[in-house]
């Protein structure tokens, strides 16, 4: 399954092409916004793809071609304000299930965030990060597209444990953003994961045990 990650510049997004490309189960194809992005890749033998989240549906879609599934991995960064959330993590989000559709491309796999689905549980020093992730997850729920949305709580830079915990409302938690990677690279044709949207803590199964309690 070839594989787009949107976002591959991030934290998780960085792990996840890794990841990837070093099972070899998957290909996968890195999109990134700037040049010096995609060398860093190239230097590494890995398809990278110029877009800009604020672009064209048409350029997205483009970017898309030849692929079979989409991640989307990106995000605006704690550093910006709340329109460039609005504009990557919201619009940016919605631009790219647009272009799958428009690719034909059914495989769809959202990183969101911890009960963004619950309005009363959000963080309110980053409600309008929330605010973004919980109506760019609504509109993937409406879409025609095969998703699995991926519900993280805090993220941490640990070392990956492979031992994790899922449900429909966990209360808050941790998890390594290796850790992250590795569900979403699990996921991808986990007949178990489709059409699933699930909150994401560290805990105690194996990924693969973890997940038949989303059946």
């Amino acid at each position: 399954m070839k594989t787009l990650v949107v976002g591959a510049n991030g934290k998780i997004g960085k792990i996840l092409v890794g990841q990837l490309k070093e099972e070899g189960k998957h290909l996968v194809r890195a999109l990134v916004r700037a040049v010096e992005q995609r060398e860093v890749y190239a230097n590494q033998g890995i398809e990278t793809v110029l877009a800009n989240l604020e672009g064209s549906v048409d350029e997205l879609a483009a970017a898309m071609e030849g692929c079979d599934a989409v991640v989307f991995t990106a995000g605006s960064g704690g550093s910006t304000g709340a329109d460039k959330t609005l504009l990557i993590d919201l619009d940016g989000a919605v631009k790219t299930m647009e272009a799958a559709e428009k690719a034909g491309i059914e495989r769809f796999i959202m990183v969101s965030a911890l009960q963004a689905h619950n309005r009363e549980n959000w963080n309110e020093h980053i409600r309008p990060y929330y605010v973004a992730k919980h109506y760019a997850d609504r509109m993937l729920l409406g879409s025609n597209l095969n998703y699995t949305i991926i519900r993280p709580g805090g993220l941490t830079d640990e070392p990956a444990t492979g031992r994790i915990q899922v449900g429909e409302d966990l209360s808050r938690g941790f998890i390594p953003r290796s850790d992250v990677a590795k569900v979403i690279a699990a996921s991808l044709d986990d007949s178990r994961t489709y059409k699933r949207s699930f909150d994401l803590v560290s805990g105690e199964e194996q990924i693969t045990e973890a997940f038949n309690g989303l059946a």
